[in-house]
C-alpha cells in the first residue's frame, strides 16, 4: 500500500460513519446538527495531527495553516488553498464533498512523503453549510465570506423547525454574532483548487480518472407556492374542488417538457402540503424547482415557461400561485490561466497527454469565491454518474488518481 493510498484510507475509514443512516445508507450531515459537529471535530483533529495552525472563521468554515499560524500572517495574494465540504444533502452519498477534504489531507501527506519544499503558505479548509440541505439555501459559508449573502439575509434563514441559522450556531457552540464578509482573509489566496466527484459520466465516458473544470452552469431554485382550498376528500364533488396538487402535477410535467426541449435541467424535487391529510385536499401545495442550463437566456426562457404552465394551471383550477426566487448563480467561467496551468501541471506529471476539461451543473464554494479569488476545480471519475444518494461511488484507484493530482497541483502551486 502506497503512502497516498494509506493515508486516504486511514481517514476515509474514520470519516465515513459520521452521520450516516441506518436504514437508508445514506448521509445526514446537515449544517451544525450533531453529525456536522461530529465531522467537524473530525476536521480539527485531521489538522492539529499534522501539526496544522488549526483556525475558524467568523461563518464557522474551518481552516487548517501550514507555515503560518493565522491567515492574517499571509501577504495578499500568497496562500494556496484547497478543500471543499463536510456536510451532506439529505440521504446522500459518502463522496460529495468529503471526497474533496479528505483528498487535501492526504494530498499534503504525499507531499511530505516526497520531501517537497514549500514556499508558498498552503491552507485546507472546510466550508460550512455548502448543500443547503437545512436552511435552503446553498454554500451558506463562502456566500457569506465572499459577500455574496447579507448578515442580515443569513440572520432570517430557518430551517424545517423554525430555527433559525443563528440559533443552529450557538446551539452547536459555535458565535453567530460576527457572521459576515471576511474579504481581508480571502484577499491573502492566490489560488483555491477544490477536488470533487464528478457527479455525471463525462469522465467514464473519456476514460480519464481526473478532469478540470472548465465552468459551472447558471443555476438557481424557486419556490412555486398554489393556493387552494381545504375540503374534505369524501364529500367534496370534482367539479367544486380548488385542488392546488393538481396545479402542481401540471407544474411538473410541464417543467419536464420545457427542460427536455430547451436542452436544460428541471427538477422539483421537495414538496411541502397543508394540511397534509390523506383525506384531506390540500389547501396549499408548495413545490421547489432546481433549473439549471449552459446558457442563461436558456435557464431564463426555461423557468419562463413553467412559470407560465404553472399560471395556467393555476387559473384552471381556481388556484392562487405566487413564485418566489430563493437563490440564483450566474454561470461561473473559472479564470483560464489558473484552469491552464493545472493542465500544464497535469499534462507534465502525466507524461504529456492532456487531461480533459468538461463543464458541470453542479454548484460548488469554488463557483462562490470565483468571482474575488482565483479557483478551479479537479474533477474525480464517477463510474455511475450518480450523485446526491446513496449509490453514488468512486473507484479506490480513482481516488488515489485524485489525490496524486492534486499534490502534483499543489507542488506546482505552492513549493519550490
Amino acid at each position: 500500500m502506497t503512502g497516498q493510498t494509506a493515508s486516504f484510507h486511514t481517514m476515509w475509514r474514520e470519516l465515513r460513519p459520521l452521520g450516516r443512516d441506518a436504514s437508508s445508507g445514506g448521509y445526514r450531515r446537515h449544517a451544525w446538527t450533531a453529525a456536522d459537529v461530529d465531522c467537524r471535530a473530525w476536521f480539527r483533529a485531521q489538522a492539529e495531527s499534522r501539526g496544522l495552525a488549526y483556525e475558524l472563521d467568523r461563518n464557522g468554515n474551518q481552516w487548517a495553516w501550514l507555515g503560518v499560524r493565522s491567515y492574517t500572517e499571509v501577504a495578499p495574494g500568497a496562500a494556496v488553498v484547497t478543500g471543499s465540504h463536510l456536510d451532506s444533502v439529505p440521504d446522500g452519498g459518502a463522496f460529495d464533498g468529503p471526497l474533496g477534504v479528505v483528498s487535501s489531507f492526504a494530498a499534503l501527506d504525499e507531499l511530505r512523503r516526497r520531501g517537497a519544499e514549500f514556499t508558498a503558505p498552503l491552507a485546507l479548509v472546510n466550508f460550512g453549510d455548502e448543500e443547503g440541505a437545512r436552511f435552503g439555501l446553498a454554500c451558506v459559508g463562502s456566500r457569506l465570506s465572499a459577500g455574496a449573502l447579507t448578515p442580515e439575509d443569513a440572520r432570517e434563514l430557518r430551517d424545517a423547525d423554525g430555527i433559525t441559522l443563528p440559533q443552529a450556531m450557538e446551539r452547536a457552540g459555535y458565535d453567530p454574532d460576527a457572521i459576515g464578509p471576511d474579504r481581508d482573509r480571502l484577499a491573502r489566496i492566490g489560488a483555491f483548487v477544490e477536488l470533487h466527484i464528478e457527479q455525471g459520466r463525462a469522465l467514464d465516458l473519456t476514460g480519464d480518472p481526473v478532469g478540470i473544470a472548465s465552468a459551472i452552469w447558471p443555476h438557481g431554485r424557486w419556490r412555486f407556492d398554489f393556493h387552494g382550498e381545504a375540503n374534505h376528500a369524501g364529500t367534496t364533488r370534482l367539479e367544486d374542488r380548488r385542488d392546488p396538487m393538481l396545479s402542481y402535477a401540471r407544474t411538473v410535467l410541464a417543467a419536464r417538457e420545457a427542460a427536455r426541449t430547451a436542452g436544460a435541467l428541471a427538477t422539483f424535487g421537495k414538496i411541502s402540503v397543508e394540511p397534509n391529510g390523506v383525506n384531506a385536499i390540500p389547501s396549499l401545495v408548495r413545490g421547489w424547482l432546481d433549473s439549471r442550463a449552459a446558457d442563461q437566456d436558456v435557464l431564463d426562457t426555461v423557468v419562463k415557461e413553467i412559470e407560465r404552465a404553472a399560471e395556467e394551471s393555476a387559473a384552471r383550477d381556481g388556484v392562487d400561485l405566487r413564485v418566489v426566487r430563493e437563490s440564483f448563480t450566474p454561470v461561473v467561467e473559472f479564470g483560464h490561466a489558473l484552469r491552464d496551468e493545472l493542465g500544464t501541471l497535469l499534462a507534465r506529471s502525466g507524461g504529456g497527454r492532456p487531461v480533459p476539461v468538461l463543464g458541470t451543473g453542479a454548484g460548488h464554494d469554488a463557483g462562490i469565491l470565483s468571482a474575488t479569488v482565483p479557483t478551479a476545480m479537479l474533477f474525480v471519475r464517477n463510474p455511475t454518474g450518480v450523485s446526491h444518494s446513496p449509490a453514488e461511488t468512486a473507484a479506490e484507484d480513482d481516488c488515489v488518481a485524485g489525490v496524486t493530482a492534486l499534490a502534483d497541483v499543489l507542488e506546482g502551486l505552492a513549493c519550490t
